[in-house]
């Protein structure tokens, strides 16, 4: 994808194999570290006083994980990780701002000039367009399964970051299919799903007695693990009084049960996802500084499908081939074209679930989210059954607009149950029971 502005990342169509990006640098000019410069060596680069940043400054006004600069189609994007002075471009504070030419920020006490350098950075990208079921086209996706068969051979810890629905439990599955540790256990924790009272017997196991209710012993997820992959989706939930145990465990390759003294000696690889940046976590005082450095020996971060715009044609060909009842069946032009034009915000899930309401009933199902975007699709359209009886007629049609409005409710939800139901104002339970019975699709959280 060709850029307009000449400061923007290069994706470039005729170097199909290769990540362009022009490299940038910043440079302090005001402030206890006047002088000092940090030229971006990878896509991103990371400004703070802790240790691990690209740029450590010695500013007491500028917190440990402070802001980031990683080049976008917009140019280059400097985001605030949750700061406790903020980010300022000229005299505004930004969240997240584009920058597509020289720029002064302000961190804390700090001044720092941002410069975009006449050279351009090409990395390698994979060839292909999928790496197991996880599939995309965009130099971004290519980039990523260049880089995953490496990952796979090790067993060094990966942190996966990423929007809900992007699919970072396929990539994190497919990452252990990949591995030496194929045939070993793949162990899934939800840390957002498991009562905070239960978390740690959920990771470590109990011993019978452990505390009320432990009737029986029981192993916990690491133990389950042994000689495969862990998976903590969502670690970012995991409560601040189990994390120092989880360290523990990570650095000591071992685990006690609750309410044991036996050490139990571990042979486990972990992968754990998030749908938050954890350095903003850590600057917030809810994630642990040293639990992050020991999970961020690899950081894997999945883009949202809104900057990714070339993988929905690829992705739209798959779940449709998928769900069509006709063998080899593709999707209607204009149904792609309307389903490029939408965001996505919650994703390749909310993709999926667009594309089997299309062969369902004909109709993508989102027409509020369609109208709130200014563009037109299809829109449901009660088709009279004058052949049928009035009651059942009716039921068919009701039941159209019902699968049509909960498909479109749950897809904007992100495919959660939970979501759904509170912006519908259901009964969560009730609407299961309806979700179920009209065949409609929803994600892996309720």
């Amino acid at each position: 994808m060709a850029v307009d502005h000449p400061m923007t990342t290069e994706q470039l169509a005729d170097r199909r194999h290769e990540y362009v990006y022009r490299r940038f640098q910043v440079t302090v000019t005001h402030g206890p570290d006047a002088g000092l410069s940090c030229r971006a060596e990878e896509p991103e680069l990371t400004i703070g006083t802790a240790p691990g940043n690209d740029l450590v400054l010695t500013d007491t006004t500028v917190s440990r994980h402070h802001c980031v600069i990683e080049p976008s189609a917009r140019g280059f994007r400097v985001r605030d990780l949750g700061s406790t002075n903020g980010t300022r471009l000229g005299a505004h504070y930004v969240d997240t701002a584009h920058l597509v030419q020289e720029a002064t920020l302000t961190l804390g006490a700090t001044r720092l000039r941002f410069e975009v350098l006449d050279e351009t950075v090409a990395e390698d990208v994979s060839p292909e367009s999928a790496f197991g079921p996880v599939l995309g086209s965009s130099p971004a996706m290519r980039r990523i399964f260049a880089m995953v068969p490496r990952i796979a051979a090790s067993s060094s810890a990966v942190l996966i970051e990423g929007e809900t629905g992007t699919g970072k439990t396929i990539l994190a599955e497919a990452i252990h299919r990949a591995s030496p540790r194929a045939a070993g256990p793949w162990i899934v924790v939800d840390c957002a799903a498991i009562p905070s009272t239960l978390v740690e017997s959920e990771l470590f196991g109990h011993e019978r007695g452990a505390f009320t209710g432990a009737d029986v012993a029981r192993s916990g997820a690491f133990e389950a693990a042994e000689g495969g992959t862990v998976f903590l989706d969502e670690i970012g939930e995991l409560p601040l009084d189990v994390q120092p145990k989880l360290l523990r465990v990570l650095e000591s390759h071992t685990v006690k049960r609750l309410g044991s003294a036996r050490q139990v000696s571990l042979d486990v690889r972990v992968i754990a996802a998030t749908n938050r940046d954890l350095r903003a976590a850590v600057n917030a005082g809810n994630f642990r500084a040293d639990l992050y450095y020991r999970l961020d020996i690899v950081r894997l971060c999945v883009p949202p499908l809104r900057e990714r715009v070339e993988d929905i044609a690829l992705l739209v060909d798959h779940f449709y081939r998928q769900m069509a009842p006709e063998e080899g069946a593709t999707a209607p032009p204009e149904l792609l074209r309307w389903l490029e034009r939408q965001r996505w915000t919650g994703n390749v899930r909310e993709l999926r679930a667009a594309v089997e309401r299309a062969v369902l009933l004909g109709d993508p199902g989102d027409g509020g989210a369609a109208g709130e975007q200014g563009t037109t699709g299809p829109r449901f359209d009660a088709a009279l059954e004058l052949e049928a009886p009035f009651r059942l007629a009716k039921q068919r049609v009701v039941d159209q607009w019902e699968r049509a409005y909960l498909g479109a409710m749950v897809a904007r939800a992100g495919g959660s149950i939970v979501r759904a139901a509170r912006m519908a104002r259901m009964d969560r339970n009730y609407l299961r029971e309806r979700l179920a019975r009209l065949r409609i699709p929803v994600g892996g959280d309720d």
